[in-house]
């Protein structure tokens, strides 16, 4: 069990959790510790009663830490790892262990402070040259031949590019289970992570547990994760050797050429314009593509939308595609299906627009209008074009 109550951040008057009904305004109460409750509290909709414990004030123990790998690229730390930190102190306060964050790069340059600033209690930093680029094979051998040292009892991933080719040679290497994208992370009562994840398409949540192996570990998608604000920043930062040569790779990085397309950047968007299968076709999404423009925002999709080839996969928003935290989140013409609001459902402020007034997607709209979309988003571009 555990004791909640409904969150003055979150939009609904009332929650429904798998048939448990909880007000906005009333105090906190015990409910069963189920998957819907555990992704509300991630979400930020429920607030969890602290109570005092009398470990509280002990020193926190040194080893069996909750390590997070801290992805890189261009010297620059990736947004989901600021994010896991949160989490990750989260665990390590409930477990008395330190939070710690593993870093690979070229030259640190600062790059452990800012890791300390969002929770890092140590960060133990791998220098070489040959760690400026992420290589497969060099990352492995250094961050295995860590965790066999250090034995942390959990290790957190980005669900990244970087993080999902990582993650799973890293659990072959040492031996371990791999619970991918999860949505929720806890600790049950006999110190185990409690990882929460979608399956059969979403339609069920999954509560899996790695107690005969370790480290326990994860992936966690950008976005799911509610990224904490900044501290001071004191920490531990500890060099470890990276026994690594040329020899070691069995790829060589030559070049690195970026992209010539527009980078979807809906993870870090403060506004996303999402358009769904009511749009009717690729020539109807279009209507989507100029809102955004003028609104400076994002263009996000459902999946129905991606799989007809309107628009890329790097728009689609939900449990397939990104988990969005914007600050405003327009839907036009999307039904919103379980699978699709489970991506976009810790917005700060949903507006959804659709003729259908029985749609789901009022289900988790602050504001919504019941009405044709190419009479309203029409009308919406001219007044904004004024």
């Amino acid at each position: 069990m555990v004791k909640v109550k409904v969150s003055m951040n979150c939009p609904e008057t009332q929650l429904n959790l798998g048939g448990i009904v909880l007000m906005k305004g009333n105090d906190f109460e015990d409910v069963p510790d189920i998957p819907e409750v555990r992704q509300a509290i991630d979400n930020g909709y429920l607030e969890v009663l602290k109570e005092e414990r009398k470990e509280e004030n002990k020193e926190k123990k040194e080893g069996d830490e909750v390590l997070v790998f801290a992805e890189q690229r261009n010297n620059k730390i990736a947004r989901v790892v600021l994010e896991l930190l949160g989490k990750a102190k989260e665990l390590a306060d409930k477990l008395n262990v330190k939070t710690a964050a593993v870093l690979l790069t070229d030259k640190d340059g600062g790059l452990s402070n800012e890791l300390m600033k969002y929770g890092a209690d140590k960060v133990y930093v791998a220098e070489n040259d040959l760690l400026k680029n992420y290589q497969t094979d060099l990352y492995t051998k250094v961050i295995a031949e860590h965790v066999k040292e250090t034995k942390p009892q959990i290790v957190l991933y980005g669900a990244t590019h970087i993080g999902r080719d990582l993650a799973p040679r890293l659990a072959q290497r040492l031996n371990t289970g791999l619970t991918a994208d999860c949505t929720g992370l806890d600790i049950t009562e006999e110190n185990l992570l409690l990882q929460t994840r979608p399956a059969f398409g979403g339609n069920l949540m999954a509560q899996i547990l790695c107690a005969k192996k370790k480290p326990q570990m994860s992936t966690v998608r950008p976005g799911v994760m509610k990224m904490e604000a900044p501290s001071e920043g004191k920490g531990e930062v500890i060099k470890i050797t990276s026994d690594i040569s040329e020899k070691d790779q069995l790829v060589k990085v030559l070049e690195i050429i970026k992209e010539t397309k527009k980078k979807v950047n809906l993870e870090e968007a403060e506004i996303i314009v999402s358009g769904g299968r009511g749009l009717g076709n690729k020539e109807g999404f279009k209507l989507i593509e100029e809102l955004a423009s003028l609104l400076n925002a994002e263009i996000g999709a459902s999946r129905a939308v991606v799989d007809a080839g309107w628009v890329d996969k790097d728009h689609q928003v939900g449990q397939t595609g990104k988990t969005v935290r914007p600050k405003l989140y327009l839907a036009v013409g999307i039904s919103g299906a379980i699978q699709h609001k489970a991506g976009m459902q810790g917005s700060e402020l949903i507006i959804a627009i659709n003729k259908d007034s029985s749609a789901p997607i009022f289900e988790v709209a602050d504001y919504g209008i019941v009405d044709d979309l190419f009479k309203v988003i029409p009308e919406l571009i001219e007044e904004l074009k004024k």
